[in-house]
């Protein structure tokens, strides 16, 4: 890892059908590949960032890795600090102290600025995030710049393998790390600053009439809430949602990238969006939401968080953090950390104390497998099949009114699953208005003295029966 004169091969191919499944291993010798090997370790390229990267064992091995935006001058001592303190902890609690830390800086020249006055710039962060991390015993074996498509090593003066003016990156796809990506599936999203623009709120013309479209979602539902109507609130952001997963899964995504979100957008109307980023508010209904996490319809689903996203404009941008997590939520299940560690990191921007965002958030960091999550959610969606199709046996007459207890609650759709008939409503077991047995002297169906009122046979076996 530290011998920069040193070259690497490229990873050795499978001798045997057996040896397929065994994980591919590719040695980074030279601040070059390190460098290149960076967007193929988080899965973008970062922008504004710095990256921390645990090594382990003999072999340096990465392991935990954390990566922070690029604080004010002001802020770097404590930044430093807590930055090599989180990442030790957070390898000592899987078990392993980190060996070494191979350390990045990444940030593009400003106006007027060049790249090689940008190293300049952040060497006191380099060296200050070098010194925080020697005081916990983990050496930086590597701390490089990254700027405008060139790179510098903070650690190496040797002319020869990092010149004053800095080293050209390869070109994407030549490297070693490159083919082996390719080799596992990994791919490279893009920068961090395309990513996070895919789940900002959109600018243009039309900002005013989403603001307005927000205003009158959020007059008309409200007090619906507040009125008792949390059922009926509930299944139409569900039905609604599902229509436009429909809509958008009808028409092909194509290439990732700002092309595909404004032909997205395009399909959406502001006052659909608008009635959904009201309704997704609601818990139940945004829990019901995240069961939409497999299937053929998947990409669909993660396509209208985004662009749900997208429509929490100004002063409704705290909204953003439901469609978010979702947006977090389906792309961690599906496999796409990267993506799902970038919309939960937003969904906590727009509302620090989201609690769903941020279990999502640290179970993603933690390395965590989403299958335990989407397994309760299967379940919780059959036990809800179950209970309907039950209460629907049980008294098939038309419902005469409603309840807000989840078991009473229509399923909610999952991609490509086939969804339960809505079950027909009825009052509780429990209700208060139901005639109680008589205990003791008491005349059976009312008060004593009073003689019971005489019922058709069929409507009171319909009722014994609850």
């Amino acid at each position: 890892m530290t011998d920069h004169d040193a070259s690497a091969g490229p990873p050795r191919p499978p001798a045997s059908d057996r040896e397929l499944s065994a994980p591919t291993h590719v040695t980074l010798r030279s601040p070059a590949e390190l460098a290149d090997a960076l967007p193929y370790l988080l899965g973008f390229h970062p922008n504004d960032s710095i990256v921390l990267m645990a090594l382990h064992g003999e072999g340096r091995r990465f392991g935990g890795r954390l990566r922070l935006g690029i604080p004010v001058p002001e802020d770097w001592p404590d930044v430093s600090d807590q930055l090599a303190e989180t990442l030790v902890t957070g390898c000592l609690k899987r078990g392993t102290r980190p060996d070494g830390i191979v350390l990045y800086l990444c940030q593009d020249p400003a106006d007027g600025e060049t790249s090689e006055a940008v190293m300049e710039r952040l060497r006191p962060l380099a060296q200050r995030l070098r010194i925080a991390c020697g005081a916990l015993d983990v050496p930086v074996v590597e701390a490089l710049c990254l700027s405008d498509g060139r790179f510098w090593s903070y650690c190496c003066s040797a002319p020869r393998c990092c010149p004053p003016e800095g080293t050209p990156l390869a070109l994407p796809g030549t490297t070693v790390m490159a083919a082996a990506a390719a080799y596992v599936g990994i791919r490279v999203r893009g920068t961090l600053r395309e990513m996070e623009a895919r789940l900002s709120p959109r600018t243009g013309p039309w900002h005013e009439e989403q603001r307005r479209a927000l205003d009158t979602a959020t007059s008309r539902l409200l007090p619906r809430v507040i009125a008792g109507e949390c059922w009926a609130t509930r299944q139409e952001t569900l039905d609604l949602a599902e229509r436009l997963v429909d809509r958008l899964h009808e028409t092909p995504a194509g290439a990732d990238g700002a092309e595909s979100d404004a032909r997205d957008d395009a399909l959406l109307t502001t006052e659909e969006t608008a009635t959904l980023v009201i309704g997704l508010q609601d818990r139940v209904a945004r829990d019901r939401a995240a069961e939409w996490m497999e299937g053929p319809r998947t990409q669909a689903v993660l396509r209208l968080w985004r662009a749900l996203a997208r429509r929490c404009v100004p002063p409704y941008t705290e909204h953003a953090a439901a469609p978010l997590t979702l947006a977090g939520w389906v792309a961690w299940s599906s496999g796409e950390q990267a993506e799902a560690r970038v919309a939960l990191g937003r969904a906590l921007t727009a509302d620090p104390d989201y609690l769903f965002a941020q279990l999502l958030h640290h179970a993603c960091n933690e390395g965590l497998d989403p299958e335990t999550l989407r397994d309760c959610l299967r379940r919780e969606r059959a036990d809800r099949a179950v209970c309907q199709a039950a209460r629907a046996a049980d008294d098939p007459r038309p419902p005469t009114g409603e309840t807000d207890t989840d078991a009473t609650r229509p399923a909610a759709p999952s991609g490509g699953q086939a969804t339960v008939p809505r079950a027909r409503r009825r009052k509780p077991a429990d209700d208060a208005t139901r005639p109680k047995r008589a205990t003791g002297g008491t005349a059976a169906g009312g008060p004593t003295g009073k003689p019971r009122a005489r019922r058709q046979p069929a409507r009171g076996a319909t009722r014994d029966r609850r």
